[in-house]
Parts: C-alpha cells; structure tokens; sequence
C-alpha cells in the first residue's frame, strides 16, 4: 500500500521549517506533545534509552528529564524541522539527533527501553511494517507509547469541501488525507506482537473565524494532503462555496466554525517473561452474568477471606500449653 507522498510530505514540512513564524503553528502539536510526555512520567520507571521517532519541533522530547529517561535519540525525516528541534530543557539528558525516515529504521535491534511518537505515524505508508520495526528496536519488557491523528479529524473539512465542489464541479477529490480507525490501530498492534495494550481517544476541537484560516494553519503545521491522489488546485468558487457549507452545517453563534481532531493514543509493552501474565481460562470465580451485583459479590468474597483468615491464624492458651 502505498498512499502518500513521502518525498511532497518532506517538502512541506521543511517549508512550514523555513518560515520565520512557523512557532506559532506549533499549538497542537505542543498540547499533544504536552499529553503524551505526562503518559512517559505515568510510568514508573526510569528508561535508559529513549527514542522520539518523528519528534517534530521536539514537541514530546523538550518535557523529558531525567527522571524520565537518561539518553535520548530525537529523529526525524526532515533536516531542517530537526535542526529547530527543542531538545530537553534538562540538559542532565544525553541527547542526539538524527535524520530518519520513519518507514526505514536504521537501529540495531533491542536498542531503546523506550519509543516515543507524537503525530507523525499518520504519514507512514506501512503501518505494519513501522510496528514490527518498533517491537525490532525495543529491549524486552520495553514500551511503545504514540499518539496519532484518528479517522474523525477534520471531518467537517472534508464533508464541506466534497459538497461544494459537487455544488460548483459536479464531483469530489480527496482534499483531507485519510487516517487510521481506532478498531485498526489495536488490531496492527497485535499483530505486531505488542502485549497489554492500552488505546484511547480524545477530541481537540479549535475555533477558526473561517475555513481558509483553518487550511493556513494546517499548512503551517506542515499537514496539508500529501496523498498521492489529491488534487493539486482547488477553484475559487469551489473554495467559497465550500466556506459557506463549512459556516452553515457547523458554524457556532458567534461566527467562527470549529475543527475536530480525534488523537488515538497507544501503549504497547515488548513481551517479556517478567510481566503480568493473564489467568488460563475457567479459572475466574466470578461470572459476568452477576455484574449487575458486583458490590454484593465483593463485600461476600471479603468476608469469607477473612472467616477463611481467621481460622487460619493460632490462638495461644492460657495455660501455657501448645497453640490450638
């Protein structure tokens, strides 16, 4: 499969690097960058090496200590995105960077405790293929923890710029870039070979005072469509139409329209002898059929631990013979 443009992705990104003000496009990717660094400290462990795969603007890596990790490795396709990469504030933090490319991983296997990636996954044409590099790159009992834009992001872009160019051009193109569905992202995680798997969503919706602030944005943020199918011109009456359908179907009150971005966050463990292991099947003392009275179940499995604890612990006698 392969579905975008790596080479025009590159290029974009490195124009949105070039701009003297390409700062002020950083806000959703620091806020997502923000949340996945606070999923790093969740867990309570100290990594040895760390890898910030497609760091970006050091959106994840400049929130890292080193409390969190001692070394890290920030990589990213474009050279000069990377150059203006913040690293760690905590320069006690060893740190390096590189130029790679997501779909080819140049690191020797079990290289890193810990893989990081905030928002740049959803650029890769083989999902599959960048997972199994991961779990390669990762030491035993070592975690993958991502963040990557889901199948409902600007989905008010897109309806509204299929409908006016139907209006004005009696047929549609692909202007949004498709992304991965939840259901999706657990299922290549698994095949991949990741174990106690934890996914979860959240919504980010922004206010713009039209659509064609929206598109300067994304544009900014270097996440204009670099799929190959997408068309290279949009028409001025189509553009317009379509702003009217944007402010119409999805306006708020106060003129402005919003823009929904859906993060899929992912955690994967490595498997490892070491990790909690799920009991066999059979073996559970409680049906789900008695969900609906799960506190009753509970207070009688916690009194008859204590009866059972109770029989269980010697009582000395008074007349100084052995316990009974």
């Amino acid at each position: 499969m392969n579905v975008f443009d790596r080479q025009a992705k590159k290029w974009q990104r490195e124009c949105a690097a070039l701009r003297d003000d390409y700062h002020i496009f950083n806000y959703l990717k620091d806020e997502i960058g923000d949340r996945l660094s606070d999923r790093v400290y969740d867990i309570n462990r100290k990594f040895k090496v760390g890898l910030d795969l497609g760091c970006g603007f050091g959106h994840v890596s400049k929130h890292l200590t080193k409390d969190a990790v001692e070394e890290l490795v920030m990589c990213d396709s474009s050279a000069a995105v990377l150059q203006k990469a913040s690293s760690p504030e905590d320069t006690s933090v060893l740190c390096r960077k590189l130029v790679v490319d997501e779909e080819n991983f140049p690191f020797e296997p079990e290289s890193f405790d810990i893989v990081m990636s905030s928002l740049s996954l959803h650029w890769v044409n083989q999902l599959p293929y960048t997972f199994s590099q991961v779990m390669k790159s990762l030491r035993p009992d070592g975690v993958f923890i991502a963040a990557l834009f889901g199948g409902e992001t600007l989905y008010e872009l897109r309806g509204s710029l299929q409908l006016g160019e139907i209006e004005r051009e009696g047929g549609f193109a692909a202007h949004v870039s498709p992304f991965a569905a939840i259901r999706d992202v657990g299922a290549l995680l698994n095949s991949a070979g990741f174990t106690m798997l934890t996914i979860d969503t959240d919504e980010i919706k922004v206010c713009y005072p039209s659509m064609f602030e929206l598109m300067q944005d994304l544009k900014g943020m270097g996440e204009n469509n670099a799929s190959w199918i997408r068309k290279l011109h949009l028409h001025r009456d189509t553009m317009f139409a379509a702003s009217a359908i944007y402010k119409e179907l999805y306006g708020n009150e106060d003129g402005s329209i919003p823009a929904t971005f859906q993060i899929i966050y992912l955690i994967g463990w490595k498997p490892d002898p070491s990790q909690p292991k799920p009991l066999d099947r059979g073996t559970g003392n409680i049906s789900l059929k008695d969900i609906y009275r799960l506190d009753e179940v509970v207070k009688n499995a916690t009194e008859d631990m204590v009866k059972k604890t109770a029989k269980e612990i010697p009582v000395p006698r008074d007349d100084g013979g052995e316990n009974r």
